[in-house]
Formats: C-alpha cells, structure tokens, sequence
C-alpha cells in the first residue's frame, strides 16, 4: 500500500472474499455518497449487484470511529465475517476506503468486468497523517487543461491520500480563471497558450465544478493568481496594470521573471481587490496564494510594499495567504502558509527560517525534489533539468522534518508537488511525469517517518503498476523499479 499505514496488523488465517451477494453498509448519512461510489466501481470490475443499504453490510462504513485519530485518521478490520471502516468524520472514511481499494487485486480498477477471487488478507489498520498538507499543483496557464481532464487528474491523486489541489492558473502565457469586473483576463490574456496554440479558461461554473468533484474526493482546491511578477497575460489585456500604459504582446514562450504589476499605481491595488474578491468566492478553502516568485522586474524596495498590500486583499477576503518562499522577505499576515521551492541554496532557506520566525508555517516543494516536471534521466523526452535529474528515489528519499537547517519540525504544515507545464501539452504527458514519483510525495506527507525506507518502498510501488494498467494511466516504467 502508498502511503504506508501508521499501523497494521495481520490477522492470520483470516481472509476476506467479496462474493456476488455482498453488500456495502453505511450506518450514516454522512458515508452514504461515499459507500454508492465505492458500489459503483466494484460493480464494474465484479459484476456483482453490491445494493448500499443503512446500517451493516458486508462492508461497513461509519463514522463512529475515535477522535483521536483525527478528521482524516480511521480504523479498518478485514476478515472473514467482512471489512469494517470506521473514522470520525466522512473524511476519514473516505481515506479508510483509498486503503480498502489497494488491499484488493489490482484488476479492482478495471472499467470492465474481471475474474476473481476478490481476497484480502486477514488485516487490521489503524491510520492517520503525518502533516495535514499534503498536495499536488497543476500548472493550467503554460499549457490549458479541460475540466473533464482535470478531474481525472483529481481522481488519480485522490488514491494517494492527496488533500490539496494547487491550480496554477494566472502566469505570462494565459490566464484562465474568469473575473466578471475584468472580462479580458479570459477573452483576451486567456486565448492562447505555449507554443502559440488556443489556450482556454474556466467560467465560473466550470471552476464551481473542479472545486465540487476535488471536494468529493476529500481535495481542497487552492487557487493561485500568481503575483507581481508572471503577469504578462494580465499586462496585455489591460494596460492600464503597466508602469508605461503600454500593453506587452501576448506571450506563448517559456521565459520567466520579465513581467510584473505597475505596484507603484493604485489601479494595480483596485485590480487585485477585485480580483481576489471574485476569485475567494468561488474558493471553498481557507488559502488563496498569491505566488510572488520570480520577480525579477520588480524593484526590490517595491516588492517589500507590493506584497503586504497583497496580502491584506486576501485577508479582506476572509482567506489566509499562501504563497511562494520568496514573500518571506516582506511583512507577513498573521496564519500565512509560505511555499518552499529551494534546492539546497543558502538564500532560499534563509527565507524559510524568516517565514517562521514571522510566525508563517511551511509547505516544502523543493524544485530538485519534489518538482515533478522535472525530468527522471537524461533520456527523459519530457521535461526539463533547472533544477537537476530528479529519480523516482530522489524525488522519496528526502525527509521534510530536517530538510532546512534551523527550521524546526512543527514549523512544517506538509509537502506539496508541483508540476509545471511548459513541456506537458496533454494529459498522457502529464500522467507520466506525474506517475510513479507524487505516490511518494504523499507517503512523505502521510506516513510516520519510522515507515519511510527506499529499498522497502520500491518494492510496494511496483505493484502499483498493475493497478495503473488497469486506470490506463501512462506511467513511466522506471529502471529503478522491478514492475510486477
């Protein structure tokens, strides 16, 4: 299983069957929604009628678990009488449910029916995380990607335990998030993309419909309108946000840090609060980030006003601040969430340490860790290596207590891996950079540190090829790892 359990025990000579008359029980209303979908896809890959009813079945799922294992923690029991699930929230039900899907056979994630037997060892688990930050990005502004297609994405990570879905949607090639007050940051600074192509953007229902289908899987969406910097897409639709009033060429390379907001104009100001207003409304989440990476343009002295400024429109909005570690330099709101990009450079992790003696918390995204554009090898025909060769074991064998020197462990909130989408211009590339490195991200983000091991690892995420056969997701078959 990824991530690794905090705790499990066998049962022996216990094993559980799904047999053609098994039922699914949700003893709740909150489990409900949660044990029909599990219905359905046992139904397509057994054939089995598997009818959800109130109360026991032969497998359970309540919420009359322990509040001590927290929102997302639970408890399962598989063995021959059946599996019980139990958490004390729907969340950690749902968690519960990710772990019941890889207790079973692979072909369980097939769209059509499958033969049997459908076994589990005997098996008892206890569960909860590690850090309660545990995402993935998705840059949608290099290259733009479809509800339909985010949504798989949504449905793939969620088996990992993922809770949070970063959106990168606002950068120099597109911005794609729509703001009624400034129509053309879609019609216009949206139309295009990388290498010149129609780009594309989300109304608000589609975005009201990504931040449901994530909120179905337990995934928090946070939406990042990235500034001052990377805003060449804004620049061009209203003039009025440069320093001269002259509006840039809209732009479909891969450069950065050429860009950036007039921060000295008060329309700048007016821009964002509108902007923030707008898009904090369709955010269910309590984070908005802000970016802030990359502002090479931008006058430094300006930038340490820009960003407080920034900020206080976010915490107008009701939301706390996220944003990229270089906003660490300036003043920071209070419950701010600062996103460490580093490598092992001196500058980047005197800003972290400044973040936290500010009282901000810290998500860990290393670039040469973590960043799953980045490629796996030499070879890789995908990608790019600014921040070095990041393996399948580069990318797990890190760990977030100690990755900083003078940051001390509760200082960090989770981990998170980004992918940006410069070399990605579909949804294959994107499951196979993303596939097999993010499960180990999560297992960093979710399991005890005493259950991370490289060597034991690998040999779990090889099985989780199989599995992937089955979801048709195009993985890279990594040398490192000997595939089931």
């Amino acid at each position: 299983m990824i991530p690794h359990p905090a705790t499990q025990q066998p049962l022996p000579d216990e094993t559980f069957t799904l047999t053609p008359d098994a039922s699914i029980g949700s003893t709740d209303s909150a489990v409900r929604t949660i044990a029909e979908r599990l219905a359905a896809q046992l139904r397509r890959s057994t054939g089995f009628g598997l009818p959800v009813r109130t109360g026991a079945g032969t497998i359970t799922l309540s919420t009359d678990g322990a509040d001590s294992l927290g929102t997302e923690g639970y408890e399962l029991r598989a063995d021959s009488s059946g599996v019980t699930i139990t958490g004390a929230t729907a969340e950690g039900v749902f968690r519960g449910v990710t772990t019941l899907r890889q207790l079973l056979p692979a072909q369980i994630e097939a769209a059509g029916v499958q033969d049997g037997p459908w076994e589990i060892a005997g098996t008892t688990i206890s569960d909860a995380p590690r850090y309660g930050y545990r995402g993935v990005m998705l840059d949608v502004t290099r290259h733009f990607f479809t509800v339909d297609q985010v949504k798989r994405f949504i449905e793939l990570v969620s088996r990992y335990k993922i809770n949070r879905l970063h959106l990168h949607l606002t950068d120099d090639q597109g911005w794609r998030i729509q703001v009624d007050s400034w129509p053309r940051l879609t019609e216009y600074g949206g139309s295009l993309q990388v290498g010149g192509g129609a780009g594309g953007a989300y109304t608000k229902a589609d975005f009201a419909e990504i931040v449901r289908y994530a909120g179905e899987h337990y995934i928090t969406v946070v939406p990042e309108i990235d500034t001052p910097g990377h805003t060449n897409a804004a620049l061009a639709s209203y003039p009025e946000l440069t320093a001269d009033g002259v509006a840039p060429e809209l732009y479909t390379g891969t450069k950065v840090g050429f860009s950036s907001l007039a921060s000295g104009k008060e329309r700048t100001y007016e821009f964002l609060a509108d902007v923030f207003r707008e898009v904090a409304e369709q955010t269910s989440g309590d984070l908005v980030h802000l970016g802030g990476d990359e502002a090479h343009v931008t006058p430094h002295e300006d930038y340490l006003t820009f960003v407080p400024k920034a900020a206080q429109l976010v915490v107008d909005q009701g939301k706390r601040v996220m944003g990229w570690h270089e906003i660490a330099d300036a003043p920071l709101p209070a419950g701010t969430i600062v996103q460490y990009w580093g490598t092992e450079d001196e500058k980047a992790q005197a800003l972290a340490v400044k973040a936290v003696e500010q009282g901000a918390t810290l998500v860990l995204s290393p670039a040469n860790r973590a960043y799953l554009d980045m490629k796996y090898d030499e070879d890789t025909p995908l990608g790019l290596q600014w921040a070095g060769l990041v393996s399948v074991e580069q990318s797990y064998d890190w760990n977030p207590a100690t990755l900083i020197p003078g940051v001390p462990a509760t200082a960090i909130d989770g981990v998170e891996a980004p992918l940006w989408t410069e070399t990605l211009d579909d949804l294959a590339k994107v499951e196979y950079m993303v596939f097999p490195r993010l499960p180990g991200i999560a297992e960093l983000g979710w399991s005890p540190e005493s259950a991370l091991d490289w060597k034991r690892y690998r040999d779990r995420l090889a099985g989780q090829g199989p599995r992937w056969e089955a979801l048709g997701v195009n993985y890279h078959r990594s040398a490192e790892i000997d595939w089931a």
